[in-house]
C-alpha cells in the first residue's frame, strides 16, 4: 500500500481478462480481404498432384484451379497469384513457354478470368524460372551468368501475353534491375494501362524457398544470390524500394515474410502505396510439419504468424492458408 492507493496502480491485465475484452482492444485484425492465395497449375495432368513438402497444397489441373479460385472468392479472399508449371520438354534456355500465348500460365489466367471475372483479383508470377531448363529467373549469357538486360526483354514479352490473357496484376519476381519500368512500358505500349504491377521489391535469397522448388518442378542449377537480395541487408531493400516506386510500381512486396518482419515494417513506414508480404513455402511447411508432429497447435500458429505479418505493416498477405483462414474468420464473425 502507498499514499496513492493499492500497488500497482496501472494494471494492463484488465484489458486481457476475457476473450470479448481482448477482441475489443485488439490493435491488429485479420480480415479475409487481406489474403491472397498462391496457386500452382500444372500442364498435362488429369488429377491434382500433392506437393510432398507442402501438405495440403497441390499442383492443380485447369479444372481444379477454377474450383480453387471460386472457393477463394466465396471465402472472401481478395486475390489469387498464379504460377504455371509446364511440361519438362517445353523448357528451354529462353523460357519460351512463358511467353507462349497458349502456355500453361496464360491458359490458366483465361480459365480463372472466365470463372471469377473481376470479382477476384487475378495475379500472375512474371518470371522465367518455371520455364527455363536451367531454372534461373532469366536468360544466361555466354559465361552462364544471368543477363539482366536480355532478361528484361523477355519480361516485357511475358507481361504483354499475361495482360492479353486477362490478368489484373503482374508480379515481376526475378529481381532484375529495371524490371518494373520495363514491364510498365510494355503494358502501356499495348494499351494495358489498367494492369497493375505488384513489385517484388525486397526478395531475399532464402533457404525457405525449398518446398517451392518442388511445387514448380524447378530445374535450378546453382543459386540465385547474384540477383536475389542478401539476407544481411536492409538498406539495400530501401534502395530497391525507391527504384521500384520511381519506375511505376503500384504495390510493393517483401518476400519471405516471417524472417524479414523488420524489413516489412521499414517498408510499410516509408511508402504510401499498398504493401504486401509473401508467407512462403518454407514458412508454411515448418508450421505444418511441427503441427503434424504434435509439437505446436496448428491453428494458433497459423493465426499468430499471419497476425505478426499484418502487425508489421502488410496490408496484403500471400499465404497458402488464405482460403482456410478466410473461411475460419468468416465463421468466427457469424
Amino acid at each position: 500500500m502507498n499514499s496513492y492507493g493499492s500497488f500497482p496502480g496501472a494494471r494492463p491485465r484488465r484489458l486481457r481478462t476475457t476473450p470479448a475484452m481482448r477482441r475489443m482492444v485488439a490493435e491488429t485484425r485479420l480480415h479475409p480481404a487481406d489474403l491472397i492465395l498462391p496457386a500452382f497449375v500444372r500442364e498435362g495432368i488429369t488429377e491434382p498432384v500433392p506437393i510432398q513438402a507442402m501438405p495440403g497444397v497441390v499442383q492443380h489441373t485447369r479444372d481444379t484451379l477454377r474450383k480453387a479460385a471460386a472457393e477463394a472468392l466465396e471465402a472472401g479472399v481478395s486475390g489469387i497469384m498464379l504460377f504455371g508449371v509446364p511440361e519438362d520438354e517445353k523448357k528451354d534456355g529462353a523460357g519460351t513457354a512463358g511467353t507462349d500465348p497458349d502456355g500453361i500460365l496464360q491458359v490458366a489466367i483465361r480459365d480463372v478470368r472466365a470463372e471469377v471475372g473481376d470479382e477476384l483479383i487475378i495475379m500472375s508470377d512474371l518470371c522465367l524460372d518455371e520455364y527455363t531448363d536451367h531454372g534461373h529467373c532469366g536468360v544466361l549469357d555466354a559465361d552462364g551468368r544471368v543477363d539482366n538486360d536480355a532478361t528484361l526483354e523477355r519480361y516485357a514479352e511475358m507481361a504483354q501475353v499475361q495482360a492479353d490473357a486477362g490478368v489484373h496484376v503482374v508480379g515481376p519476381s526475378g529481381m532484375m534491375d529495371g524490371q518494373v519500368g520495363v514491364v510498365r512500358d510494355a503494358l502501356d505500349t499495348i494499351g494495358k494501362e489498367d494492369v497493375s504491377i505488384l513489385a517484388y521489391t525486397a526478395k531475399y535469397s532464402s533457404a525457405f524457398y525449398g518446398p517451392f522448388r518442388e511445387a514448380v518442378g524447378s530445374s535450378l542449377r546453382g543459386d540465385r544470390k547474384t540477383y536475389q537480395q542478401d539476407p544481411a541487408n536492409l538498406r539495400e531493400s530501401m534502395r530497391e524500394l525507391a527504384l521500384d516506386l520511381e519506375e511505376g510500381a503500384d504495390m510493393v512486396m517483401v518476400k519471405p515474410a516471417g524472417p524479414y518482419l523488420d524489413v516489412l515494417a521499414k517498408v510499410a513506414e516509408s511508402v504510401d502505396v499498398p504493401v504486401a508480404a509473401y508467407q512462403i513455402s518454407g514458412e508454411y511447411a515448418m508450421v505444418e510439419a511441427a503441427a503434424e508432429k504434435g509439437w505446436i497447435d496448428r491453428d494458433r500458429a497459423i493465426f499468430e504468424t499471419l497476425t505478426g505479418i499484418r502487425r508489421a505493416g502488410a496490408k496484403m498477405i500471400l499465404t497458402y492458408w488464405a482460403t482456410e483462414v478466410a473461411q475460419k474468420l468468416s465463421a468466427a464473425r457469424g
